[in-house]
């Protein structure tokens, strides 16, 4: 609550059946065979490191914002430095910066600029846009079923992502037993490394890291190797990024009751699959923001559709182990986001007041505290 709401005003509740959700969620993971976790931390643990605050319709880390387009409102997230070199074919004109995206979105149908901006690799989604299914995932069967009741703790996790969802889930997965393998690119290392207290919540210390040049022929079969002796992958590309590796799941030996999680920001279809999306932009897309008295949207927490993505990962593995394996889950943060903000609406969130030590909402004196809590 403290993340969610204009940095100017009191903090915004963003609805009273999302906690509950999300209590459920980590209840689920701990009797699949998962660690006890409380959800609170691992949602605002980033901001307590980078010490981020709410800003309403601009995202904690600034990034992505909201934006009011003619019939509804649409997240556009400049996430990566590259991205601002395609506004110019993004608004049709000389580059500018959010003041000429605005009017720009402005000018538009939400879904005919979100179009667009996909059409240019860009991370843009209409508030909304994505409906709730229960799960958030589905799973295809790939390789031959295993013995059910495997235990966790005799498998290896080989972890191909980066940055917060897939590393949370292989957080998890180790808290609960596994051997978890990272294996980074030479090239492109994971970007939390440049926030090293970000980096090392998310990766203890004794972790295997497993550096590989994917550009050579010898880090390629390295990595295939490395993919062949895991009985969980756990994996946040676009499809098309390991297909041109080898290294996709079709290129790998029949395992019997291999997993492999794929996390992506709308899904692995069609005409998903090439769909590029962070964290705020996904919860956008899966109507999980607040609502001000005034009927604007505002973002909830920081880029919350990473951990809550991270916590599904772990519980769509769990499931799939208890199952025997053999299967690629394909798991939308979108989708995670939108099942998180099921039937929440768009009735304006409750504001808080100020009480000693913090905030409060209604008449039940919860309280919330004014900044993020601190880490576990």
């Amino acid at each position: 609550m403290a993340l969610t709401g204009w940095p100017d005003g009191p903090p915004l509740h963003p609805g009273r059946a999302i906690p509950a959700r999300l209590d459920r969620l980590v209840c689920a993971i701990s009797r699949a065979g998962g660690p006890a976790v409380d959800w609170g931390p691992l949602v605002s643990g980033r901001a307590a490191i980078l010490g981020l605050r709410r800003q309403g319709r601009v995202s904690a880390n600034g990034s992505c914002r909201l934006l009011r387009a003619r019939d509804g409102w649409v997240a556009l997230n400049m996430a990566r430095p590259t991205d601002w070199d395609m506004v110019p074919a993004l608004i049709g004109g000389p580059a500018g910066g959010w003041d000429a995206l605005e009017d720009s979105v402005a000018a538009r149908r939400a879904d005919e600029f979100v179009s667009w901006a996909r059409t240019l690799a860009l991370p843009a989604a209409v508030v909304g846009e994505r409906r709730a299914a229960e799960p958030p995932w589905t799973a295809a069967a790939v390789w031959p079923r295993a013995d059910r009741g495997r235990p966790l703790e005799a498998m290896v996790v080989v972890d191909l992502s980066a940055l917060w969802a897939g590393p949370l889930t292989a957080r998890l997965l180790g808290a609960a037993g596994a051997e978890v393998v990272k294996v980074e690119s030479v090239s492109r290392p994971d970007t939390a490394r440049s926030t090293p207290g970000f980096y090392g919540w998310l990766h203890p210390a004794d972790q295997q890291v497993v550096p590989l040049d994917f550009s050579s022929p010898d880090g390629r079969a390295r990595l295939k190797r490395t993919l062949e002796r895991a009985d969980v992958v756990i994996e946040a590309s676009r499809p098309r990024a390991l297909e041109q590796l080898g290294a996709a799941p079709a290129d790998l030996a029949g395992r019997p009751g291999r997993v492999w999680l794929s996390i992506t920001g709308h899904g692995r279809s069609s005409p998903y699959r090439d769909r590029v999306a962070f964290g705020d932009d996904a919860a956008a897309a899966g109507g999980l923001v607040a609502w001000d008295g005034a009927g604007s949207p505002v973002f909830c927490a920081d880029a919350i559709a990473d951990p809550i993505t991270g916590l599904f990962g772990a519980l769509a593995v769990l499931h799939a182990v208890r199952d025997g394996g053999g299967v690629l889950i394909d798991l939308p943060m979108a989708g995670c986001a939108a099942a998180v903000a099921a039937a929440e609406g768009r009735g304006p969130a409750p504001a808080a007041r100020p009480v000693a030590g913090g905030w409060a909402v209604g008449t039940t004196e919860v309280r919330q505290p004014r900044t993020p809590p601190p880490l576990p």
